[in-house]
């Protein structure tokens, strides 16, 4: 009898999608937007799906093989839903790898500035990385509330193993938890 040589691709490329679909549902928590200040627009929606995809590749790059596989299956997954969506937006094919080069240096740059402070436990720099880059504001303070939110779910997901990620998906508090001076 002989074996579909697809078959495995199929399965872990249907893996992904859940996967990517489960963070874009973390990014789409109204929430976020009510509460936390994250501008319900097209840019507000990039940044949010960045911060999630860059809160969950943090994870993966501390798991142990074949997390480092599915990091990259991710960021492909991604970029080519970025791709697609430009294309729908009517974006032509040379308009699209330019854009897609800017939205690929915004997303490596938010990644590197959010592990920086995350990875340092500098919730004040975190603050004024997502103010900027999320908030599309330049007052750290507006972003205090966001910042407890990202290290929140940033140490959620700590706790989180590779089978559960991939079966569960990221597993994140409620951002409504972080609104407000308390935060």
């Amino acid at each position: 009898m002989m074996r579909n040589p697809f078959r495995r691709e199929d399965a872990r490329r249907r893996a992904i999608e859940a996967l990517h679909i489960r963070i874009n549902a973390g990014a789409r928590v109204p929430a976020l937007y009510l509460d936390l200040g994250v501008p319900d627009t097209v840019e507000g929606r990039f940044e949010a799906l960045c911060l999630h995809v860059v809160l969950v590749l943090r994870h993966l790059r501390r798991l142990p093989a074949p997390a480092a596989d599915i990091a990259q299956d991710l960021v492909n997954s991604v970029f080519a839903q970025l791709d697609s969506s430009l294309r729908e937006l009517g974006v032509g094919d040379m308009g699209v790898s330019k854009r897609m080069k800017k939205l690929a240096q915004a997303f490596y740059g938010r990644a590197a500035a959010y592990d920086a402070a995350l990875d340092a436990g500098d919730r004040d720099g975190l603050a004024a990385a997502l103010a900027r880059n999320v908030l599309a504001r330049d007052e750290p303070d507006a972003a205090r509330g966001l910042a407890a939110y990202v290290a929140a779910a940033d140490a959620a997901l700590a706790g989180t193993d590779l089978d559960a990620l991939m079966a569960a998906g990221p597993v994140l508090p409620d951002p409504a938890a972080f609104a407000g001076p308390a935060a």
